[in-house]
């Protein structure tokens, strides 16, 4: 299975100035299993510490801030001796260890030689003010479930994922069908890579959908491990209320409808949890597209699973809703098309998208995306009727340089000029598949 972020974890093995590492992430999208083939491949070794088991290490590490007594502590651990450049060290489950974790401001201060690599979730809760984060010292990378790209890659449509990464339109729309069923089956399998290396072997929904029950399971079991038991309980309120909360034609986020007689303030230690953990994602509201975003954000937001295969899990979404044609992609309202859009955004912008809703009507722009010079409008369509009113009426109100609609469709281009003063705008149609090439095509 390849990860596009093993070129990044290249690019920090090699840098100048090297600081250790965080690679964050939530619960079961192939943190270790990326660092330890990460370390097979670059490193004549790996030095594997997993702090949730190595009870005498951690011990060790809320006491002792001396670099060599910890390099020694770590050999006994691990059984050899690690190496400068030559060894990579990870430690995993590390937010289980805050002395582990403080540990990464002494390497990068004393011993930047050595190449340590941290790894965990909830990481975003261990960053805050009062828990010895190494604030500054560290060099931070996101690891999110399998892309759809990645997906084809491990599916062994790798030719697939070329061609789409090429850009060639022309051959691209000759295999506009067969990328239309890929898309399919990711709605249903999903990113979690345990997953989707199963699906590859085996090819059988029936049994993806099992796992994913279980992993479902296990999350639910973390609410209660890691979190007080009255807020395990509004932890698996919110959680299960994504599905309705999306399948509504107006997807804003709305606490009331978690639980009639609960406020939002009653819940939101249990949502920041689930942030923290990387199972949701906002897309916050604005209703003025400014830059930059944040600035302008209002409070309200959309709420998304991780993993559409998870939102598709979650939802009872039966498998033979793959043979209907497009229905998957219509499913409740659309819900599981925007998260797959808001998911392939996070993959490859890094940062969660906002989205416009007008003050006075019922338009609405499903995502925006910010670049350095303008905000970007990206409408998503579920099928092949590209239609767009709210679309039309954001360019008449805020001249954006260019528009974006994502769809069933195939790739088009067009200028569309405004009959009242003349004013032009590029509008780019992109096939959901082709979300890869956003950024490329933006900056063509």
């Amino acid at each position: 299975m390849e990860r596009f972020l093993l070129p990044e974890l290249v690019k920090w093995r090699d840098a100048a100035k090297r600081k250790p590492l965080l690679l964050r992430g939530a619960r079961q999208v192939g943190k270790t299993w990326l660092l330890k083939e990460f370390g097979a491949r670059y490193f004549q070794d790996c030095a594997y510490i997993r702090f949730d088991r190595a009870r005498t290490l951690q011990a060790t590490f809320e006491r002792e801030h001396n670099i060599q007594k910890l390099l020694t502590a770590i050999q006994l651990e691990v059984g050899f001796k690690p190496r400068p450049q030559a060894t990579l060290i990870v430690f995993d489950e590390i937010q289980e260890s805050p002395g582990a974790l403080a540990s990464l401001k002494y390497f990068c201060e004393e011993a930047p030689e050595y190449a340590i690599a941290g790894a965990g979730s909830q990481l975003r809760l261990a960053s805050q003010a009062g828990t010895g984060f190494p604030v500054g010292k560290v060099t931070s990378l996101y690891l999110y479930p399998l892309s759809f790209l990645e997906f084809l890659t491990a599916i062994g449509q790798g030719v697939l994922t070329e061609l789409l990464q090429s850009g060639d339109w022309q051959l691209i729309g000759d295999r506009h069908e067969a990328l239309l069923d890929f898309l399919r089956y990711y709605y249903f399998v999903g990113g979690m890579p345990e997953i989707v290396a199963d699906y590859a072997q085996n090819g059988d929904f029936q049994r993806v959908r099992l796992l994913q029950k279980e992993l479902l399971q296990n999350y639910r079991d973390d609410f209660g491990k890691h979190a007080p038991p009255e807020e395990g309980l509004r932890i698996g309120m919110i959680w299960d209320s994504i599905p309705r909360q999306l399948a509504k034609e107006n997807k804003k986020f709305i606490y009331s409808q978690v639980q009639p007689r609960m406020r939002g303030n009653d819940l939101l230690l249990a949502m920041q949890w689930l942030l923290e953990a990387g199972l949701l994602r906002h897309a916050r509201q604005t209703s003025m597209p400014g830059i930059p975003l944040a600035s302008y954000a209002d409070g309200g937001f959309k709420a998304f699973l991780h993993d559409v295969g998870l939102l598709s899990a979650l939802s009872n979404l039966a498998a033979k809703t793959l043979l209907e044609g497009s229905r998957v992609f219509e499913e409740f309202k659309g819900a599981l098309t925007e998260q797959f859009v808001q998911q392939e955004l996070m993959a490859y912008y890094g940062q969660e998208p906002f989205y416009w809703s007008s003050e006075k009507s019922h338009n609405e722009i499903d995502f925006l995306l910010e670049t350095s010079e303008a905000v970007i409008p990206l409408e998503v369509k579920a099928g092949i009727n590209v239609k767009a009113k709210s679309l039309r009426s954001y360019c008449e109100k805020y001249r954006p340089p260019c528009a974006v609609r994502s769809s069933l469709a195939r790739r088009y281009r067009q200028v569309l000029t405004l009959p009242d003063d003349g004013f032009s705008y590029e509008l780019l149609d992109l096939p959901l598949y082709a979300l890869c090439q956003l950024k490329h095509e933006l900056n063509g």
